[in-house]
């Protein structure tokens, strides 16, 4: 998730609804959609049932509390928003109305008013009211809640009131292209504040107390094994719901991932052995999605060796980008050079340049130039006081248990080991230990990876700003947060990306993070049609019907 946050604003207001409208559309004109219709009724469906496998156990699906992307797309079957992402049935996944039906935008662009709708209702039959947002969105502002995601709407300044059951109005200080993303994100999901304040912390563990709003609801829970939902018979739209249950399975072992979609158990999987991808390409069962994020290390600056920003670009100039895109994902995996993905729109939005390609690279990721980076980082090593690696003590890399962060893991140990002469250990966590680990600070060194949670850069700008609810690295820099306020408080688009392309700047040249390479989206399906997927990273099956081929 990952996942992540602020106002893109302009000064010209009749501009700016525009480019909202556009952006709506226009965003997701890089969105991969693999099915045209989105129907299937439940009558012909009461037999059917899709069987995912995404990740392992989550840590959590609380909406406020999650932060991963397999956890939203959980969150997105059984929880529903103000609006919501749907298959338009022309190639495209736009944002649509989910519990509003309707809503208005002032002519400055600044005040939206949303109406409920009046077949709204909770799986536990409790009609859905304004005051559930209300209590939702206070939550995850609240700091008693620790919300990773507080700031994505903390971050907008705004200010949100439920005048009566039927209306929500949300007024803001500046004009916001990607708020009705926004509204559409998992943590801003409406929750029960009767069901949280009688079941505390774990209500969403329990099937009795997790009741949700959205198309599906859990009937069970198999820790460490399966979470199943059923159509969610309260739903507005149930009639046209697709499979009688979608089962997410939890595992992390990439060979029985594998033999599961194998064995006819899987309709969809993510997880294969990473020796198994050539086979499984030459074979058409894997294939690749576009993917707005980017693979990376996190150094956690406050480490006593780590601190040392010579260090960390001592590692981030030894990692051989093309080695590992090459010879271990070889799934169209692009070296980065950078930080913020291609794909993520610059000034003019989706009809311009996009950021990255504004930005330009930090160092060069051409093979030729390796030894040329590898030399450098020798010299910044050196330069800190550890020459060859002399005197350099043992690091540990932590990675989340999967095939492919494992492969990654044993080829930066050997880079690290034969470019720099450091020892480096590696050890492998369950996904939810793992989160805790980094999110704690309790490490190194760390695998790390972020998806964008909209199409504007401060989604992956805003993260490392001091005290933020995903700065893993336990980054600190006054100057960077100044940047980052500025961007929150701007009303010009040109001054917001230049601001923007500045904080990168001292993020790289920090070497907060060493980013390895720009996502794509492997993933295997088979038996399931009328499904959908956005580059955000997520899967929609509330729809699928049975494959006729």
């Amino acid at each position: 998730m990952a996942l992540r946050n602020n106002a893109l604003t302009i000064n010209h207001v009749k501009e700016e609804r525009e480019n909202m409208k556009k952006i709506l559309i226009l965003l997701l004109s890089v969105t991969l959609i693999f099915s045209l219709t989105s129907c299937g009724g439940s009558s012909a469906n009461k037999d059917f049932e899709v069987n995912v496998c995404i990740a392992s156990e989550p840590m959590t699906i609380d909406p406020a509390l999650n932060s991963s992307v397999d956890g939203a797309i959980m969150l997105q079957h059984s929880f529903e928003g103000l609006m919501k992402w749907v298959n338009d049935g022309k190639g495209n996944a736009i944002i649509d109305k989910g519990q509003a039906a309707d809503y208005t935008v002032s002519d400055d662009g600044l005040v939206y008013t949303f109406t409920i709708r009046d077949d709204a209702k909770w799986s536990d039959g409790k009609p859905v009211v304004a005051g559930d947002f209300k209590y939702a969105w206070d939550r995850l502002v609240d700091p008693k809640t620790a919300a990773d995601y507080g700031y994505i709407i903390s971050d907008l300044n705004a200010t949100w009131a439920a005048p009566d059951d039927k209306t929500f109005v949300v007024t803001l200080p500046n004009p916001c292209t990607y708020f009705l993303e926004i509204c559409a994100f998992p943590a801003t999901y409406p929750v029960r504040e009767d069901i949280i304040k009688s079941a505390g912390d774990q209500w969403t563990f329990d099937p009795s107390t997790n009741i949700g709003n959205g198309p599906y609801k859990m009937s069970a829970w198999e820790h460490n094994s399966k979470i199943t939902y059923v159509k969610n018979d309260q739903y507005y739209d149930y009639k046209n719901l697709g499979p009688a249950k979608i089962n997410f399975y939890l595992m992390d072992d990439a060979n029985a991932m594998l033999a599961a979609f194998n064995d006819g158990t899987l309709n969809f999987n993510e997880g294969y052995p990473i020796e198994e991808v050539d086979s499984l390409l030459a074979s058409g069962q894997l294939k690749t999605a576009k993917y707005l994020g980017t693979y990376y290390v996190c150094f956690n600056t406050k480490d006593k060796i780590f601190k040392d920003p010579l260090i960390r670009k001592a590692f981030s100039l030894a990692i051989d980008r093309n080695f590992i895109v090459d010879q271990i994902t070889k799934t169209g995996e692009k070296p980065a050079d950078a930080y913020v993905p291609p794909g993520i729109s610059d000034v003019d939005g989706p009809s311009g340049k996009d950021f990255r390609t504004v930005g330009g690279s930090f160092y060069s990721v051409k093979a030729a130039d390796y030894d040329a980076n590898v030399k450098e980082a020798q010299a910044a090593l050196a330069e800190a006081g550890y020459p060859g690696g002399k005197g350099f003590p043992t690091v540990e890399y932590v990675y989340n248990t999967d095939s492919r962060h494992k492969a990654i893991a044993e080829a930066l140990q050997q880079m690290w080991e034969e470019k720099l002469g450091v020892k480096v250990t590696i050890s492998n966590e369950e996904w939810g230990t793992f989160l805790e680990t980094r999110k704690n600070g309790d490490y190194q060194i760390a695998r790390n990876g972020w998806i964008s949670d909209f199409n504007d850069p401060i989604s992956f700008i805003d993260m490392w700003h001091t005290g933020g609810g995903n700065n893993d690295a336990q980054y600190n820099n006054t100057t960077y947060d100044k940047l980052v306020d500025q961007v929150k408080s701007s009303t010009d688009n040109a001054t917001r990306m230049t601001d923007m392309h500045k904080a990168e700047d001292i993020l790289m040249k920090d070497n907060v993070v060493a980013p390895i390479f720009f996502y794509n989206q492997p993933y295997m399906v088979q038996g399931i049609d009328n499904w959908f997927y956005t580059p955000l990273g997520y899967f929609f099956f509330s729809y699928a019907t049975p494959s006729d081929k």
